[in-house]
């Protein structure tokens, strides 16, 4: 069966300046093959698709990576690169140069010579950005674990239980839906922690009458989701309301006005200008959103930091927008979407309006 991702980084070749690219990511390796061993390379010609590995995915290699010529590589790996590249006449190899660092790329080069090394970016990364149908309903999987999770937790959230508490309560419930792990270190945030927006999962105790921010996600199938709601245990004053109120009109605003051909940077002040118009812009120091699927943190990003890609359909973005007020506290309301022709399509449906529990 023909594979249309190897189709699409072939037409890249040329323009790269290559006869031939090396993928040496483990996260692209799998995206091009399926193969979720854990060693290997992909060797990718305009006539040829080799998977190299070693004698331990003798089995699982050609069962995973359909249409891919399956090589068992010698002791050294790149001696076996040499000998392919040397049978099919490559003089002029790309590389992910952002994913090698120097002192593998000196060896590479010594053990491939006299073949070109030309540094390629992140090729496959750029296609990773659109999503197909197929990833988007594995992320939509994703999705619908972490929003189950989440109506799970509500009834663990009470004074007394640590974050680390609700961190392991989370994970075990979503490796119950099938999960194989969470996409990130769970960020569980209370009281004045809530207003660090990375607060991990610590021993603190969550009191009364204080935001707990929950920001995770589930791995499921190779693919990532990503969720963060905010909730006030105990009585709510009217700073709490105040605060999430305006993160949540901002959040809700860019939902509906995001939209192709903005740029990553348009996108962000969706939510930013409502955040600066009530005075806190300074309070909001991260991006609006990033793109997630295969890993966590990819392309394109919602910042209002140098992020000029054009939105397009098929990409898949959170949308995070934040207020964090050292010593009181923070609220971030995060969902998954994927742009459509028009507008978005929101994957994550957990509940946004304030809960209180008491």
């Amino acid at each position: 069966m023909p594979n249309n991702r190897v189709r699409r980084l072939r037409e890249l070749l040329s323009s790269l300046g290559g006869e031939a690219i090396l993928i040496t990511n483990a996260v692209n390796r799998r995206y091009l093959t399926g193969f979720t061993g854990s060693s290997g390379v992909v060797l990718v010609t305009e006539s040829h698709a080799a998977l190299l590995t070693d004698f331990r995915y003798r089995e699982q290699a050609p069962q995973q990576a359909v249409g891919f010529e399956i090589v068992e590589h010698a002791a050294g790996i790149y001696a076996t690169v040499a000998e392919l590249l040397k049978k099919w006449g490559v003089a002029k190899l790309l590389f992910e140069d952002q994913h090698v660092t120097f002192a593998a790329y000196t060896s590479i080069r010594e053990q491939l010579q006299p073949v070109e090394l030309i540094p390629a970016g992140m090729p496959v990364e750029q296609l990773r950005m659109v999503k197909d149908e197929g990833e988007i309903a594995v992320i939509q999987d994703a999705a619908d674990i972490a929003d189950q999770a989440f109506a799970h937790i509500l009834s663990h959230l009470k004074p007394g239980v640590t974050e680390r508490q609700i961190a392991l309560e989370l994970e075990f419930f979503m490796r119950s839906l099938g999960a194989s792990g969470t996409s990130f270190e769970t960020i569980v945030a209370s009281g004045e922690r809530s207003a660090m927006p990375h607060g991990v999962a610590s021993d603190r105790v969550i009191g009364s009458g204080e935001f707990v921010t929950l920001d995770y996600g589930a791995s499921y199938q190779g693919y990532v989701s990503d969720l963060t709601r905010t909730v006030v245990v105990g009585p709510a004053s009217d700073k709490h309301r105040e605060i999430y109120g305006i993160v949540l009109e901002s959040q809700l605003y860019a939902l509906e006005h995001l939209k192709p051909g903005m740029t990553g940077r348009e996108g962000d002040a969706l939510t930013r200008d409502i955040i600066t118009r009530y005075g806190y812009g300074d309070h909001f120091g991260h991006g609006t959103g990033h793109g997630i699927g295969m890993e966590i943190h990819e392309a394109p990003r919602l910042s209002h930091l140098a992020a000029d890609t054009i939105l397009s359909p098929g990409h898949v973005v959170t949308v995070e927008p934040g207020i964090y007020l050292p010593g009181f506290g923070g609220v971030r309301i995060e969902d998954d979407v994927v742009l459509t022709d028009t507008g978005v399509k929101i994957l994550t449906h957990s509940p946004k309006e304030l809960i209180v529990l008491e």
